[in-house]
């Protein structure tokens, strides 16, 4: 599973691990994803979707009803 949030369109960062001798070699900050599945009641049916702690915030304050229309509006598949 990629590091993506569909609903936040978040993906991994980049970045350094930095050593107290100032010595800096790559990393990568992923987001906290999390498979999550709601009933939509316009589709009738459960969607399963990947999503970011954030992603699930906004879900939370917006509905599950516009958030999907939101992505079947840019063609996410869900």
């Amino acid at each position: 599973m990629a590091a993506y949030c569909q609903v936040t369109q978040t993906g991994p960062q980049f970045g350094h691990n930095v050593s107290h001798a100032q010595n800096k070699t790559k990393r990568r900050f992923d987001p906290n994803i999390q498979k999550k599945t709601y009933f939509v009641p316009s589709l009738g049916r459960k969607v399963t979707l990947n999503l970011s702690a954030r992603g699930i915030k906004v879900i939370d304050a917006r509905g599950i009803d516009s958030v999907i229309a939101e992505l079947s509006a840019r063609g996410e598949k869900f």
